[in-house]
């Protein structure tokens, strides 16, 4: 009769199992619209495969990330990434990986979020003022001084940003959980967006004036365009 039951309790935590891995995969880009038609079909939830007979070790390499990015710029800070679009191999495997470089006395790698990926940073060389928020309602910021070889966590979708606080230039490495995590700069999207959003959305929003807002969304669109 035990065993009976120990067989059964097992048929159910498999079947468990089956039904919670049971998901749709995460989408790997803005959006992915269904069509019908397949000869309209540009894209896939990820890139298509190569046949693995044609695979070369070149598919699976990235030289470059030793060479410091330049950071001559508005925010003073330059993000070299490694992902799927630099190194095809990366194709379903999860994983994509940044060099990002910071000026001195106040380089910023901006407020942003990653829509597909966790992020996990490493310091190598400098000082470096990390901060994340948490969703609505509470608005957590969590906020760390890191130096070299201290690692911090970005969990998917927080706003997060980095800011260098020393006066040398700063390196650090991040790994993220996709091999196209997505970015969105929040200051960016918002007033850089193309078309402008309406300046009476964001003057409520904010609580600027539209004055304000106006200027904002002129400076971002030309940063952007």
């Amino acid at each position: 009769m035990k065993g009976v039951q120990f067989l059964v309790a097992f048929v159910l935590l498999a079947l468990a199992s089956k039904l919670v891995s049971a998901s749709d995969p995460g989408p790997l880009q803005d959006f992915c619209v269904a069509i019908n038609d397949t000869k309209d079909g540009v894209f896939v939830n990820g890139k298509f495969c190569k046949d693995p007979k044609l695979a070369t070790a070149e598919d699976f390499f990235l030289p470059g990330l030793n060479i410091p990015g330049n950071t001559s710029n508005q925010v003073g800070s330059m993000v070299n990434p490694a992902n799927v679009q630099q190194i095809p191999g990366l194709n379903t495997l999860g994983i994509s990986l940044v060099r990002i470089d910071y000026a001195p006395y106040g380089g910023l790698n901006p407020p942003h979020t990653h829509p597909c990926a966790t992020e996990i940073l490493v310091v190598v060389e400098g000082t470096l003022s990390i901060s994340f928020v948490t969703s609505n309602t509470d608005n957590r910021l969590f906020t760390k001084v890191l130096y070299p070889g201290d690692v911090f966590i970005f969990p998917e979708g927080m706003i997060h940003f980095q800011f260098n606080i020393g006066s040398t230039n700063t390196v650090a490495f991040a790994a993220l959980s996709s091999q196209n995590p997505g970015v969105i700069t929040i200051a960016n999207a918002v007033f850089g967006s193309d078309p402008a959003i309406n300046p009476d959305v964001l003057a409520n929003a904010f609580q600027l004036d539209q004055n304000i807002v106006k200027q904002l969304q002129s400076r971002f669109w030309w940063d952007n365009n």
